[in-house]
């Protein structure tokens, strides 16, 4: 979702500090593709029996909400699939925050995950406070959560499409790199510069992008690409030859260079509206990999929801976010969705989501999802995860 202001934030905000932006008035439309023709994988049989009460969630009906308490032994259950022949996998949906706005019960929630060994996921724009937290509780466990720090403004969100794609590419860095918390350490924290790209320029985005991975690589961060907009690319996009360089590249160096996809329904009525051109739409980026022989990059989903003002109400969004968990647990590449939206300016969503905080802690400890162990893959099938 773009960050509304007027001047740009500063280098970046103490942990307090709110920039005055003017909330946003509308969302963009997703364009409707229609599902491309790639021949998908046989589904491999799953069978999903808890091992320990309380434990493996169902794929991919919801389950309940919430647990009371952090009932499984997760350490025991990685044994148990493990002589299976199959892998573990967590509920991989977080949260995105910001400056301003209500994020009482996160600190909570990073915690108690830490504490049992289950990764989370958090994205923070211009406010590093969570992050730093963040950090620090994995430095001190070694638990591998996922982080993503963005910069929002004119300046920050996209590059000069006007120039070459490699001098455009040096120019946004170095802005960005300038502008780095040094709090934050780019061993642990991904870094995401570019916001809900123009989807005309998908070519010159693919040399941007892999210009500018080049880059952090060489300078030890972590880089997340593109950031679309839920609908988009167009999955002719995904295939040009300039992009399929870049997915070689990032494929190829999993644990630095990501893709950033946004998926949101558009609509508080239902997540899987137009199922799966907007919530799901990953999908078709990975069997574009398949059908290249590429291996699926990582992927990180920065902005996942509704609406970019507002939450269904609380069962509701429970239910969707259990659904959802249950189609990203397959794929170990999406290392992570952020619910939108904890920080600031954005009329009263972000006090919708902390509402979400409790519920989604205690679904992520008492949750777990038995998947494929490499080199094993999940296959694509659409009609898995239909609504």
């Amino acid at each position: 979702m773009a960050m509304p202001t007027a001047a740009g934030p500063a280098a970046y905000p103490v942990p307090s500090a709110a920039a005055a932006y003017p909330v946003e008035t509308g969302t963009p439309s997703p364009t409707r593709t229609p599902v491309p023709t790639l021949a998908a994988a046989t589904l491999i049989s799953q069978h999903y029996l808890p091992l320990i009460t309380g434990g493996e969630a169902p794929l991919p009906t919801a389950t309940p909400f919430p647990t009371p308490t952090p009932t499984i032994d997760f350490a025991a259950v990685r044994q148990q699939l493990l002589a299976q022949g199959k892998g573990l996998g967590f509920a991989k949906v977080g949260f995105h925050t910001g400056a301003g706005g209500n994020t009482d019960g996160l600190g909570t929630w990073m915690r108690r995950l830490d504490e049992a060994g289950v990764p989370f996921f958090l994205k923070a724009a211009d406010n590093f406070g969570p992050l730093f937290e963040a950090q620090a509780l994995m430095r001190a466990s070694g638990v591998p959560h996922l982080l993503v720090f963005r910069l929002t403004g004119d300046a920050y969100d996209t590059p000069d499409y006007t120039l070459p794609p490699q001098e455009a590419a040096a120019r946004h860095w170095a802005l960005h790199k300038a502008a780095w918390p040094p709090e934050l350490d780019p061993s642990l924290v991904w870094v995401e510069t570019i916001n809900e790209v123009d989807k005309n320029q998908t070519q010159w985005l693919a040399q941007f992008a892999l210009a500018t991975a080049q880059l952090a690589l060489a300078d030890g961060y972590k880089w997340a690409a593109f950031g679309w907009s839920s609908g988009e690319p167009e999955i002719a996009d995904w295939q040009s030859p300039a992009m399929l360089t870049f997915l070689r590249f990032a494929a190829a160096h999993p644990d630095s260079i990501a893709i950033a996809l946004h998926e949101y329904s558009y609509t508080i009525r239902e997540i899987g509206h137009d199922y799966p051109y907007k919530v799901g739409r990953f999908q078709f980026l990975f069997q574009v990999c398949d059908a290249h022989n590429i291996p699926r990059p990582t992927v990180l989903i920065t902005e996942w929801g509704w609406e970019y003002n507002q939450v269904p109400p609380l069962d509701q969004a429970l239910t969707d976010i259990a659904w959802a968990a249950a189609m990203y647990a397959q794929y170990p590449q999406i290392r992570g969705a952020a619910i939108w939206y904890l920080g600031g300016y954005f009329g009263e969503i972000h006090d919708q989501t902390q509402s979400l905080i409790a519920p989604v802690t205690e679904y992520s400890l008492g949750h777990y999802f038995a998947i494929p162990l490499p080199p094993a893959a999940a296959p694509i099938h659409l009609e898995q995860f239909q609504p």
